[in-house]
């Protein structure tokens, strides 16, 4: 069996073509059961962030699979498939996985060691599992993934001070006034996790006043009780927007929050139409009209703006991030040892015993056809007897050991399998498994 990836990000695609993929949580459940009914799809999971969305699959033929996932994100985008074929990246099994692990400890991020993609991962990874779209391999896979990103903050400390999109929001609204947030209003559109950690950074950075809003006026809130900010009703939005000098809007819609021309009539309206607005859209997809940031005195900003935010004092994360390489590496072998032996021990089990049947057989047959013979003569020629099979099945044992520990190991299992037509049934034991490893 093979694992496959199929997706985009921030470093192949611009936003406006990733909110055009971005899946929303609750359809994920629909979405992994329509591709697990595809032909040759053992299992799936989708990643979805504001810098990503990624399709894993389990199938039994590499290009299937792949298919599969082609075939479902331009079903969802509705896009040319030419078009579409720019922008993703598909990688076989070995790569997936140490994909899938540098994502998961913070290393294919916008932003490098991010901490919030590690609870993405997982997010992923459990909604997949309650919809059953999930087996062995894949189990494994994630489980590990979500082991290697807490080991990859525990023993590098990539995080530390780590620069968040959220936070990178507020670094960028610090550069363009001047390094100075006192005396600011900002208006916070969403109370989501990326929202309250950028109300939280703005408090911390002498913002005088936070709005806080949201579709849930009661999480609206919850949330500007926290940070002592005011909760503003959505429908409200337009009377409160002229009173703010910053925007930072991060809401789940499908739609844009706001318009070009509500923003251009706040401003007319404005007491100070002069005075700058900054804002920063860092939803996928889009929560701000794009062509807002052409009107006068705005400036308006989207997620892939903030990588320039991140450009300094990098040095620390990236060696920070070598380490983890190797971390990485690790786990990749570990994994693929894992995998191999998956396939490798029950070949190794029913190849031993089929040896051990003919064998026991023909020592029966040849030891009647002899007559008496005495127990040492029995003993003789049943060590003759075990010595031919052990020294027989010696090579093609270690070989396919070691054949474990790379991607094709399963391929030689499956060969061997074929060849001396070994009848297998399900994944090895625990038992046959400490059997194989400590004998030849």
């Amino acid at each position: 069996m093979f694992v496959v990836a199929v997706g985009l990000n921030h470093r192949t695609a611009p936003v406006e073509i990733r909110e055009q993929l971005a899946f929303a949580r609750h359809n994920l459940p629909g979405i992994l059961r329509q591709l697990q009914d595809v032909a040759d799809v053992e299992g799936c999971v989708i990643l979805s962030t504001c810098n990503r969305t990624e399709i894993y699959i389990a199938c039994l033929q590499e290009e299937k699979g792949v298919k599969a996932g082609k075939k479902l994100l331009g079903q969802h985008c509705r896009m040319d498939p030419k078009k579409l074929e720019n922008y993703l990246y598909t990688l076989n099994t070995r790569h997936t996985v140490r994909h899938l692990f540098r994502v998961a400890g913070g290393l294919d991020s916008m932003i490098l060691g991010e901490d919030q993609v590690l609870a993405q991962v997982a997010e992923a990874y459990e909604i997949a599992r309650r919809t059953g779209t999930t087996n062995n391999i894949l189990n494994t896979l994630w489980q590990q993934a979500i082991t290697v990103g807490k080991r990859i903050r525990t023993e590098t400390r990539i995080d530390r001070n780590t620069v968040s999109v959220s936070y990178a929001a507020v670094e960028l609204a610090r550069q363009v006034f001047h390094g100075n947030l006192r005396g600011r209003t900002v208006l916070v559109i969403g109370a989501g996790k990326m929202s309250t950690l950028a109300a939280r950074y703005l408090k911390d950075k002498g913002v005088t006043t936070v709005l806080v809003s949201n579709r849930s006026y009661e999480r609206a809130i919850d949330l500007a009780a926290e940070i002592g900010g005011q909760a503003v009703r959505l429908d409200a939005l337009e009377d409160y927007l002229s009173r703010a000098d910053i925007v930072i809007s991060c809401t789940a819609a499908s739609h844009y929050i706001l318009h070009r021309e509500q923003i251009a009539r706040v401003r007319a309206q404005s007491a100070h139409p002069g005075s700058p607005l900054m804002l920063i859209d860092i939803a996928v997809p889009r929560d701000i009209e794009p062509t807002a940031g052409d009107l006068p005195g705005v400036k308006l900003y989207d997620i892939d703006d903030l990588q320039q935010v991140v450009l300094n004092n990098l040095e620390e994360r990236q060696q920070a991030a070598r380490q983890a390489e190797g971390i990485i590496s690790e786990e990749v072998d570990a994994f693929f040892s894992w995998l191999g032996s998956l396939y490798v021990v029950p070949i190794i089990v029913a190849l031993k015993e089929k040896a051990e049947t003919i064998k026991r057989a023909e020592l029966e047959r040849a030891c009647n056809r002899l007559g008496d013979l005495t127990p040492r003569q029995k003993k003789i020629i049943s060590s003759l007897a075990n010595t031919v099979v052990n020294q027989f099945l010696h090579d093609a044992v270690v070989n396919l050991k070691k054949a474990a520990l790379t991607p094709r190991g399963h391929l030689y299992a499956e060969a061997l399998q074929e060849l001396f037509n070994l009848p297998v049934d399900g994944a090895s034991s625990q038992e046959e498994t400490a059997a194989v490893e400590g004998g030849s």
